[in-house]
């Protein structure tokens, strides 16, 4: 009996590491494990309940993927993460609190869940293209739908981003891209035509680091930020570092940030011809 129960144990252990470390009630029965059995494993701190039919193996400790994996196994069979939830785990955006986001294909299937925005899509059972992925593991939407499905779900500027994101980082979307990750760098592109200043590339390798713009003749890089991505003492002494190294390696650095392209244009515009000049 006892080598059973291990048994039993080192099976569940391969099925949890194969999904960020979480199972549903379905595989544990699947597994041999009874309603009892998966009760007094849950009492010992052997299994943790996350959703209803969703459990944790081994301990609860939260992570982005595991509340994700968990949210689509709550959902049953044919779910996938999408939406906002999806273009994190694509890394389009940036992890965003509130619930995940799950779609189910059809219209039938689980109707609520805490913590979890259930979508139903019936194109995701009939289109003849598929629709979906495993990303690391996960039921994914696709690229492409994921981004089609975002501006139901986020406010235009963050759908915008992620669409800018999915293709800097080469998923063919089918949309014309100015390669620009975020609505600054699209601003900075429109200052530079709007001054009449010659246009750079954009998000361009140099050494380590990737510019946001540079002028290869003239070797001049320019930055942009907005102060939420770029405060503390940490983001300041790493953007320190990155400019003294560019330096190093021959090219005027420059950083820019949103309230200086906006409410101080002729400094910038003056600051960034005199750079060019020199090059």
């Amino acid at each position: 009996m006892v080598d059973k129960s291990a048994n039993r144990d080192v099976k569940l252990a391969r099925v949890a590491a194969c999904q960020h470390g979480v199972v549903s009630a379905a595989q544990l029965a699947a597994l041999g494990l009874s309603r009892e059995a998966i009760r007094k494993r849950t009492l010992s701190g052997r299994l943790h309940r996350l959703h209803r039919g969703v459990y944790a193996v081994g301990h609860a400790a939260p992570s982005l993927h595991r509340g994700f994996m968990a949210a689509v196994l709550s959902c049953g069979e044919g779910a996938v993460l999408s939406h906002s939830s999806a273009a994190v785990l694509w890394n389009f955006l940036k992890p965003i609190r509130g619930p995940i986001h799950v779609s189910l294909p059809g219209l039938n299937g689980r109707r609520r869940r805490d913590g979890i925005v259930v979508h139903r899509c019936i194109s995701l059972a009939r289109s003849n293209d598929p629709l979906t992925r495993v990303q690391i593991g996960i039921p994914v939407t696709t690229p492409r739908r994921t981004i089609e499905d975002l501006p139901a779900a986020l406010p235009p500027h963050l759908a915008r981003r992620a669409k800018r994101q999915a293709e800097f980082l080469g998923y063919e979307l089918g949309l014309p891209t100015d390669r620009s990750r975020s609505d600054l760098e699209s601003d900075f592109l429109a200052f530079c035509r709007r001054h009449r200043l010659p246009l750079p590339e954009v998000n361009v390798p140099v050494g380590p680091y990737t510019v946001d713009f540079l002028w290869p003749n003239q070797r001049v890089a320019v930055e942009t930020d907005f102060f939420d991505y770029h405060r503390g003492s940490v983001a300041f002494e790493d953007d320190r570092q990155r400019e003294l190294d560019l330096r190093r390696a021959g090219y005027a650095a420059r950083r820019y940030t949103g309230a200086q392209i906006r409410n101080h244009p002729a400094l910038v515009v003056a600051d960034l011809r005199e750079a060019l000049s020199r090059g």
